[in-house]
């Protein structure tokens, strides 16, 4: 019963921490950069670069926005640039963000200060926000003053540069993220590369569900102006999904290889409980009782067991996922892993079809060993020491 239990307990735990994991993970990147991104297209484009300038598509946007699968549609454009602070200085990628970006998609990530005021200045606002990293590696602080040096790659001698206010300091928790990325007022990036108001690096797309990622990312290519091309966030990003993805067979493995203990050490018990009540089978063979009715005797035993067990490691494995989801108390390398912590997410409906699979392949497993019961002679077995 114990090892049944163990065994449940570490299958439910698994497929909680999986859950947890790509779940948790996914937000945190989805949070940041949206589900879907729309740009110009552009000859021999790397998945991470500066943006040629996309003209607004209103009309395009408004269709979109009645598509039931997305939930929010937000501009966006980046810059290469260089910030400097008391003459410290490191290379960051400014992203630039409209108005109408949900703030509320970044707030989690928000550790000090305060989301961007665009009322402050009809040109663009001069507040930024800076990661955690950056601020501890220049030592930046709230409310400082900092240089961001813009560079123009094509005429070295465009580069110019402005002075902003850090207003927030945030942390994803992903390095890739917050070692190179500097939020900033879109109308900024438009300034510096000579843009005009209707021209953007692009749209973000966030989506209701992220499970219908491709297929609204397939639905949208088919509405789109031939020079405009529609990528996932996967796409951009394909080496933190390649981890997540890797857990799905870490999971499958541990379930199998406690699947397999469980039905081992249930053979094994029963076929313990046979050997052992060998001279009692005899007799009940000498006093008429059928093969079927002594097999089905063990099989009542047996299926106590497997019942009782998956019910306790259930119990137990459930209270475990409460636990860590309430305190925490099993942490992690965030630089390693994207999180301060192993997330758990329990599902229902996959706990329940776990326990009655794993009764079902206790059950399965049973009627084996009961058949060693039919091999019982009730001479021999009634002299049996």
């Amino acid at each position: 019963m114990a090892a049944t239990a163990i065994s449940v307990l570490c299958m439910i735990c698994t497929l909680a921490f999986v859950n947890g994991f790509q779940e948790k993970i996914s937000d945190k990147v989805f949070s940041f950069w949206g589900h879907i991104h729309l740009s110009r297209l552009q000859e021999s484009q790397s998945l991470i670069t500066e943006e040629v300038p996309l003209e607004k598509n209103n009309k395009l946007i408004e269709s979109l926005k009645l598509h039931n699968k997305i939930a929010h549609i937000a501009e966006y454009a980046t810059k290469s640039g260089v910030i400097e602070k008391n003459k410290a200085i490191d290379g960051i990628l400014i992203k630039g963000l409209g108005e109408n970006y949900d703030k509320m998609a970044f707030s989690p990530f928000l550790k000090q200060g305060n989301w961007i005021d665009y009322s402050l200045d009809t040109s663009y606002s001069k507040q930024i926000l800076v990661s955690e990293l950056t601020a501890n590696a220049l030592k930046i602080k709230l409310n400082d003053s900092v240089k961001i040096h813009f560079i123009d790659a094509k005429h070295q001698s465009n580069n110019v540069y402005r002075k902003l206010k850090v207003v927030g300091i945030y942390k994803t928790g992903i390095e890739e993220y917050d070692k190179l990325y500097v939020i900033a007022d879109i109308r900024l990036i438009q300034k510096i590369n000579n843009w005009n108001s209707n021209q953007i690096g692009g749209y973000e797309l966030f989506l209701d569900n992220y499970k219908t990622l491709q297929s609204t990312n397939n639905h949208i290519l088919d509405e789109l102006p031939t020079e405009w091309i529609s990528k996932t966030t996967k796409e951009i990003y394909p080496n933190i999904f390649d981890w997540l993805n890797i857990q799905d067979v870490n999971r499958n493995i541990v379930i199998a290889i406690m699947s397999i203990v469980a039905i081992i050490n249930l053979i094994s018990c029963l076929l313990i409980l046979v050997l052992e009540r060998t001279k009692m089978i005899g007799i009940l063979k000498a006093m008429g009782a059928r093969d079927i009715d002594i097999q089905l005797l063990f099989v009542y035993y047996a299926a106590i067991i497997s019942i009782a067990g998956v019910g306790i490691g259930c119990l137990l494995g459930l209270s475990i996922c409460w636990l860590q989801d309430a305190t925490h108390f099993i942490t992690l390398d965030e630089s390693t892993y994207y999180i301060s912590y192993a997330p758990v997410v329990v599902r229902i409906r996959e706990v329940i079809i776990l326990c009655l699979s794993t009764i079902a392949l206790c059950f399965a497993s049973i009627l084996i060993p009961t058949f060693v019961v039919r091999k019982i002679s009730p001479v021999k077995s009634i002299q049996f020491r």
